[in-house]
């Protein structure tokens, strides 16, 4: 961790710099004769402040900033609404209990660790302080217990995304009361909670988060078709699930989200190995695309990439899923042009599958697609 006397050291020599760059004569720079001198750093007008450290794009400089003097702490508390701590390697707990008072602004706060390091009582004054935060990552957060979620829940309502994979002391009692008073959030991740994601964390969350576009169930292998059903019903403007590894689930969980989320862009079922033909046959038949009679060479004629191309599903993981047979996987792939097989465009993935390696896309049959459809990516 950097220390304030360095820090403070390096400001000084910064500042000193720029003064004789800039023509001032003993440390000093006269403003356009205005009368406004800059004896020093403190003396920075604050929006300039805010400005060169925009600029600088450094977090350790705006947390080295706030301890300079009550001023710049003050500006920075209202100035600033995102951080990374992810630089930190060692004492990341005590940092953030020390500056979680200094930034009540927040609203994006990223606190992913290489090595475990966050403790319940840092979350603890997130939620006391930052009252704004819409963003907040805790992945890898090993240490944390249910005390964590139950402090968000109280302190952080306006909470949007909030990704605590890897966090698997967390109950699922603790989720289900989380999500009642959280409901604003439009993207979870879960991957890896073994404990807290449970199909009755995933009812709540039916219940209450109607607005979920995102949910990251990965190796959750507790969970069922009870659950991803309930889900389904309850949250329609899901446009990408994660299944991979969540072993119990069954055509059922698909055919749900086939029914029941028509914005569904990408679904994740590696290993899911109870996943037959009757899943992929669901998906297809609900393609937005075979929905309105069209196919891709009406929607190339037109121009442009159709409105149901960008709708449609764009990314189907099905590796590992060894009971599905080339005629079901086919039609799944032929419903929705944004899946591909090419290696430039890569979004059905079938490796561990040896049977489906006849599968291909229309850019198999007509390369030149390919071409089109990523220059048209890149216009974006």
């Amino acid at each position: 961790m950097v220390s304030a006397q360095l820090a403070s050291g390096n400001l000084d020599n910064s500042f000193n710099a720029l003064m004789v760059s800039g023509g001032g004569e003993n440390g000093q720079e006269q403003n356009g004769g205005t009368g406004t001198t800059f004896l020093g750093w403190k003396d920075l007008p604050i929006e300039l402040l805010l400005r060169i450290l925009s600029v600088a794009g450094d977090d350790r400089m705006v947390i080295v900033a706030s301890g300079v003097c009550t001023g710049w702490r003050d500006a920075l508390g209202w100035g600033v609404t995102s951080l990374s701590f992810s630089w930190c390697q060692d004492h990341m707990n005590e940092l953030l209990m020390s500056l979680a008072h200094k930034f009540t602004k927040l609203q994006v706060l990223s606190l992913r660790q290489i090595k475990p390091q966050v403790e319940d009582s840092a979350v603890e004054a997130v939620a006391n302080y930052c009252h704004d935060l819409r963003e907040l990552d805790l992945s890898r957060s090993f240490r944390l217990s249910d005390r964590s979620l139950y402090a968000l829940a109280h302190g952080c309502l306006h909470l949007t995304r909030l990704n605590i994979s890897g966090c698997s002391n967390f109950s699922d009692a603790a989720l289900v009361y989380l999500t009642s008073q959280c409901r604003n959030l439009k993207c979870l991740n879960l991957c890896g909670c073994v404990r807290a994601a449970s199909d009755r964390a995933l009812q709540a969350i039916a219940r209450n988060c109607g607005q979920l576009q995102s949910l990251n169930l990965g190796w959750c292998d507790t969970v069922t078709d009870w659950g991803v059903t309930r889900l389904a019903s309850g949250c329609p403007e899901l446009r990408a699930v994660d299944l991979c590894g969540c072993v119990l689930i069954t055509d059922e969980s698909v055919v749900a989200l086939a029914n029941g989320c028509p914005h569904l862009r990408s679904l994740g079922l590696y290993y899911c190995q109870n996943i037959t033909d009757r899943a992929m046959y669901s998906l297809a038949a609900n393609s937005r695309i075979r929905s309105k009679g069209m196919s891709w060479g009406t929607a190339e004629s037109s121009g442009r990439r159709s409105r149901d191309d960008r709708d449609g599903l764009s990314n189907l993981n099905i590796s590992q899923c060894t009971a599905l047979t080339p005629p079901a996987v086919q039609a799944v792939c032929d419903s929705f042009p944004a899946l591909h097989t090419c290696p430039e465009r890569h979004s059905l993935i079938i490796s561990g599958c040896l049977s489906l390696t006849a599968v291909h896309c229309a850019c198999a049959l007509h390369p030149h697609r390919a071409g089109r459809a990523m220059l048209s990516n890149h216009a974006y």
